[in-house]
């Protein structure tokens, strides 16, 4: 028996997944599993206590927020609990494996292992062989999927048989992102119907990790999982996916199950411009099903940096997603990277006009619109042709490469929108965007456009209380 610390960083204001699948797998092989998110709680009162009892401190590292919060827990568990094994786990902890597994400026590193993938079975094989006695330094040739200083595994892609997620010690969802719509508020839940994803765009953490790979869960685990957090409380689920519509047919049944079990139970999803376009016949089924808006990644309205990007799509398809998705009455919410290498500040200013021209001032939350690419170690934008013009050096403490834009006006100006869309939150969709629309062309030394938001705006489309960000 091993006494297992799991900490989760942030999530996109969800109740952590990374924790509650993790726990359910360690606890049925009879460890003692404590769970705590940073997002609510803090690693001292209560669970002080855990952070120098543990045997084993697992930090789940999904995307790169997390990741900057979880080193400073790492460091505040190094010094509570010298003897603890650290374990990064999650799509950051592979990307940033070097970094994590390096002595600090004479500290010891911050953490002494790692684990990418389908991380819960190497997990819970780490916690077994820690509970066998074994030293740090012979776990990876026992365990498939463990990476340390002294031996490099590769990532884990090994079919996994889910047991539902344990979420019973984990914050109440009231604690969490909330569903808006009409003006009402009421709790979400989070799922996953799949992990990994079957495309490879360049600029994407799954695609170093999974490399075109996904996985589907059991929908009977999937369904048991939605009915545990309705039960407490939840009337809109987040399926999480990468994009649910990589297994159109999974994600139809569960679909229809989820609606028998809970008519009144609305989801949202997220599916790549592509899908919208191949698997246009679902979108009107699962809009009577429930599904209430969609995610989409636009990117760019440059076919320039789209095929950078490796998005499978064009700014046209982006125009029939458009339509495909108002035939089916069913929301979209595209999220944007905005600044690129690649991207001009033409391009900047002309996204800002398709965004208004087609009315989706109020579908695109400001922080969008600020969005700087993220190039972590490993990302397969390392491997294009044209790295060499554009690529700075590894900022390893801040886990990404840095690069400035051939035009200073560009580096400038996301600065200057960061700043802005943080000074502007809460002020409002219209007037943040028409904030941002005169940083804009001001800069390209055009005349903001004359407009008003209109006397009658549009109603708000559906949404979740945190807006997506990396």
């Amino acid at each position: 028996m091993v006494r297992v610390l799991l900490i989760a960083c942030y999530e996109l204001g969800h109740q952590p997944l990374s924790l509650a699948w993790p726990a359910a797998f360690l606890r049925e092989a009879g460890h003692v599993v404590t769970t705590c998110d940073l997002a609510v709680h803090r690693l001292d009162g209560a669970v002080q206590g855990a952070v120098r009892e543990a045997d084993l401190v697992g930090i789940a590292v999904p995307m790169h927020t997390a990741m900057r919060l979880g080193v400073e827990a790492a460091r505040q568990v190094r010094a509570a609990n010298e003897r603890a094994h650290i374990c990064f786990y999650g799509l950051y902890a592979w990307l940033n494996s070097d970094y994590l597994l390096a002595a600090q400026k004479g500290q010891p590193p911050l953490a002494d292992s790692v684990i990418a993938g389908e991380y819960e079975g190497p997990l819970r094989s780490l916690a077994a062989a820690m509970g066998e006695g074994k030293a740090a330094a012979t776990v990876p040739a026992t365990v498939s999927g463990v990476t340390t200083a002294r031996e490099q595994q590769q990532t884990h892609m090994e079919r996994l048989a889910f047991p539902v997620p344990q979420r019973g010690d984990l914050p109440s969802l009231e604690q969490y992102a909330h569903y808006m719509h009409d003006g009402s508020a009421v709790a979400a839940g989070y799922v996953e119907a799949s992990r990994g994803c079957l495309h490879t765009c360049r600029h994407c953490p799954v695609t170093p990790v999974y490399g075109g790979r996904f996985f589907v869960t059991p929908p009977e685990t999937v369904l048991a999982d939605v009915r545990q957090q309705v039960h407490a409380g939840a009337r809109h689920i987040t399926f999480g996916d990468p994009d649910f519509l990589n297994g159109p047919g999974h994600a139809l049944r569960l679909a229809r199950a989820l609606h028998a079990e809970f008519p009144d139970v609305t989801y949202d999803f997220t599916t790549k411009v592509e899908h919208i376009l191949e698997r246009r016949e679902l979108l009107r089924e699962l809009r009577l099903l429930g599904a209430s808006f969609v995610v989409s990644a636009f990117e760019s309205t440059s076919d320039l940096v789209l095929e950078r990007l490796q998005k499978g799509h064009t700014l046209a398809d982006m125009d029939e997603a458009l339509a495909i998705m108002k035939d089916a009455e069913l929301p979209v919410q595209p999220t944007w990277l905005p600044f690129t290498p690649w991207t001009t500040l033409e391009d900047y200013v002309h996204m800002l006009q398709w965004i208004r021209e087609r009315r989706l001032i109020q579908h695109v939350p400001a922080v969008q619109l600020s969005i700087r690419l993220l190039v972590p170690p490993r990302s397969a934008l390392l491997k294009h042709s044209d790295v060499g013009t554009w690529l700075g050096p590894l900022d390893a403490a801040n886990f990404t490469y840095r690069w400035r834009h051939p035009d200073p006006r560009m580096d400038r100006l996301q600065v200057e929108v960061a700043q802005l869309v943080e000074a502007q939150a809460g002020s409002g969709a219209y007037k943040a965007f028409a904030a941002v629309e005169r940083l804009a062309y001001e800069a390209a030394g055009r005349q903001s456009p004359q407009w008003r938001a209109p006397l009658v705006p549009d109603l708000p489309p559906p949404r979740l209380t945190e807006d997506w960000f990396c």
